[in-house]
Formats: structure tokens, C-alpha cells, sequence
């Protein structure tokens, strides 16, 4: 006898059949001789084991291939939100647990994966699978043997067909990951997929900002000059992709509810806007001017703030702080370059105060108005009190935390090659 939740999934299970066997049904008289044959081919045993033999033409993903070129023939993948590495930018691993699952395989198998969304108090039939739930197994057949059978068959949905591989019609990108961009090894082949969760989420949420009830109220009452309780969001110079022409269904199921529309967000260059550059005189160093700038001011907070919440001593909590040590250091490039646009030989005004080595580094273009300047920007140590500063600087930044002489140093090591890289520049 089954227990109580297995017959309660057992009626739910029920309930989909019947229902599917009903819309057939209805087209067809009951003397019809296919009439019987459909009867039988929904009886509950015989509905579920042909489901768990046409599973296999289907595969619940949440980075599709199919998206980047729609006769790419790959690996599709099926990797939770959670299981993702934390990183400091937008992307899957944003999404909380409530996140749509896509589907992509044999369009006419798609009865099955309705099925294992059917939920059951919060969590789907496939869910259940994938912990291999007992109850779920006691409702799919009294026989043991074939109710772990269903079980891994309808589990293995999630699973990639013939193991991973990549298509001519994939994009292919060539990452740095060393420090030496002319050494092959030094870079990994990466195959972007499409990151279909992600981006039917960011559609619903464009959806929901463009064209809800409240979203319309707001705009009304922006256009009536009253307050608004919810506020509203435009999404300027935004495109929409249409993925599959006619038939969206052949890219992914996810792509189809969207009617093969996909949101493409402006990634458009910044407008640079002119502003007065006016050399740094009468201070000992451009660094405090540089930390009190919007960027990196944001940038050290957010490092600070995360850093506080003490986090674990792991490779996600070591990729993010590089990710925002990275972006302080590009930045400082930024900012120098600003500053080296001047006119040549504004260092030496007598109302210059910064040190030798901020001179040397920001007015390179003196050299060629003063040959002891030149030779001591030549054959001096500039350099490596610049990163010195620049270290000082970032941990006085993160005061509350024990940033100290390894912090310092690892600072100055990240710097290292970015300014002696531009010295070379600037040399020629």
C-alpha cells in the first residue's frame, strides 16, 4: 500500500495523464478503434514507462548552445546557481533558487518534461527524482526494480548525451589566464553558451518594467507630476534578438515562451565628456586626489564592505578580491593617462609639490624638454615607490582591517607590471 504523500503524488501524477488523454480523446468517437488504443496507451504504467524511455530525447539546461548558432550540435549544460562561483559582476550565479529551467532536444518528448514540473508541497517531480525520493519512487510502480529504473531515467534529464564537446559553429574565445599574452599557454579556449536562465529572468524583468500595471501607473503619474509609491525603470537604446525565425522551439523551450524574443541591453562606448585638467600643484601626491574619485571610492568600499563581513579564506573569496584590486589598478591608469595629457613640463612649475617619482610618472613627455629629468625617469627607481604610495594608500583605505606589509606587497605586485608596462610605452 502506498503511504499517504505517495498516494497524493500518485493522484497528481494521475491527474496529467488523464488530462492529456482527455484532449485526445475528445476528437475521437468512442467506437473509433484508436479510441481503445489511446486508453490504453495512458493507462498510468504504460504512460510512465514510455516517459522514461523518451526522456532521453530531451535535456533540462541552463546554458544552451543552440542560442549562439542554431545548427550547433554540442554540449548543452545543466549547472544550478548555487554551484556556480561567486563573482563581483552580473551572471547566473545571481539567481536565487527560484530560477527557470530550459529545455532543449525532440520537441514532441515535451509532454515528459511538464511532467517532472509538476510540484509537489514547493519542490518539482524532477527535484524529487534527482534526490531520488522514496515516496516519488513507491508512486511510480510497486515494482522496485523499475521504480529505480524511472527514477534515474527521469534524473538523467539534466544530463549532457555523449559527453562534452564543442561544435565548428560555437564561438570561441581565447582567455589570458597567465601574465605572458605572447605564450600559447598562457590562454585557455573558452566556448561561451547562452546563458538561457539568466536571460529569460532579465526578460521577465524588462517585461514586468515595460509593461505592468504598476509600471503604467508610475509612468502616469511621472506624466501628472503626482508621487508614486513603486517608481519605474526605462531601458534605453535596448535591441531584441529573435532566435529561431518561425520556430522558436528549435533553439529552446524558454526561447519559445518568449516567443524567441531576447533582450539585448546597451553596451555602448561612454561619451566622453571634456572636463578642466588641471595639473596637481601644491600637493605632495596625486593618490588622495585618485581614492576621492567616484570609481575608486566605490571600488574600496565595496572591497571594504566585503572583507568585514569576513569571509571564508577560499578561491571565490581570493578571485573577488582580485576582481576589484584589478579594477582599482585600471582605474590608476586611467587617471594617469588623464594626467599625462597635460602639456609637457608642468612638473616643473615651482608650484609643484608632488614628489620626484609622481613627477616622473605622471609628466613622461618631459624628457624631451630636460635631459637630467629624462635620465633620472631612465635609470631611477620611480617605479617602485610609486607602487610603495599606491600600496599605502589602499590600506590606509581599508583601515579596520589588518591590511599590513603582505597586503602591501601584494598591492604592489599587482601594480608592478601595469606600470613598468607603461614606462616601456612611454620609453620608446
Amino acid at each position: 500500500m502506498l503511504q499517504e504523500k505517495g498516494q497524493t503524488l500518485r493522484q497528481l501524477m494521475q491527474a496529467f495523464i488523464d488530462e492529456r488523454l482527455a484532449a485526445k480523446l475528445e476528437k475521437l468517437k468512442p467506437d473509433d478503434p484508436k479510441y481503445v488504443e489511446l486508453q490504453e496507451q495512458y493507462r498510468f504504467d504504460n504512460w510512465i514507462e514510455d516517459a522514461a524511455r523518451r526522456v532521453g530525447q530531451l535535456q533540462v539546461v541552463t546554458h544552451t548552445l543552440k542560442a549562439v548558432h542554431p545548427d550547433a550540435k554540442g554540449t548543452n549544460l545543466f549547472i544550478p546557481p548555487n554551484a556556480l562561483p561567486d563573482k563581483p559582476w552580473v551572471g547566473s550565479h545571481l539567481l536565487d533558487d527560484n530560477y527557470a529551467t530550459d529545455v532543449v532536444g525532440n520537441a514532441a518528448a515535451l509532454d515528459v518534461y511538464k511532467f517532472l514540473k509538476l510540484e509537489f508541497q514547493g519542490q518539482t517531480l524532477l527535484s524529487l527524482a534527482l534526490e531520488q525520493n522514496a515516496e516519488l519512487s513507491d508512486a511510480l510502480s510497486a515494482d522496485p526494480g523499475k521504480a529505480r529504473d524511472f527514477l534515474e531515467a527521469f534524473a538523467s534529464i539534466t544530463q549532457g548525451k555523449g559527453g562534452d564537446r564543442s561544435s565548428t559553429r560555437a564561438k570561441q574565445i581565447y582567455w589570458l589566464v597567465g601574465d605572458e599574452p605572447t605564450r600559447n599557454e598562457d590562454f585557455h579556449l573558452l566556448s561561451p553558451l547562452y546563458p538561457s536562465s539568466l536571460s529569460h529572468r532579465i526578460f521577465q524583468r524588462i517585461q514586468h518594467d515595460r509593461f505592468s500595471e504598476e509600471a503604467k501607473a508610475a509612468r502616469q503619474a511621472r506624466r501628472e507630476n503626482k508621487l508614486s509609491a513603486t517608481g519605474h525603470a526605462d531601458y534605453l537604446n535596448f535591441a531584441t534578438q529573435k532566435l529561431g525565425g518561425t520556430k522558436p522551439q528549435n533553439i529552446s523551450q524558454l526561447n519559445s515562451e518568449r516567443g524567441g524574443n531576447n533582450y539585448l541591453l546597451a553596451s555602448l562606448p561612454p561619451v566622453w565628456h571634456a572636463r578642466d585638467n588641471k595639473p596637481p600643484l601644491k600637493v605632495e601626491s596625486v593618490f588622495p586626489r585618485f581614492m576621492r574619485q567616484k570609481q575608486p571610492r566605490w571600488l574600496m568600499q565595496r572591497m571594504h564592505e566585503f572583507l568585514l563581513s569576513n569571509p571564508p579564506v577560499n578561491v571565490h573569496t581570493r578571485t573577488r578580491v582580485d576582481a576589484y584590486v584589478d579594477a582599482l589598478i585600471e582605474e590608476l591608469i586611467l587617471f594617469s593617462a588623464h594626467l599625462q595629457q597635460l602639456e609637457p613640463g608642468w612638473s616643473a612649475d615651482p608650484d609643484c609639490r608632488l614628489v620626484e617619482a609622481e613627477q616622473l610618472w605622471l609628466d613622461p613627455w618631459r624628457v624631451e624638454l630636460d635631459e637630467n629629468f629624462a635620465a633620472r625617469r631612465t635609470f631611477g627607481d620611480w617605479v617602485e615607490e610609486v607602487q610603495s604610495r599606491f600600496s599605502n594608500q589602499v590600506n590606509k583605505a581599508l583601515s579596520g582591517l589588518p591590511a599590513g606589509d603582505a597586503e602591501h606587497r601584494e598591492w604592489s605586485r599587482r601594480i608592478d607590471k601595469k606600470l613598468n608596462a607603461l614606462r616601456e610605452v612611454l620609453d620608446v
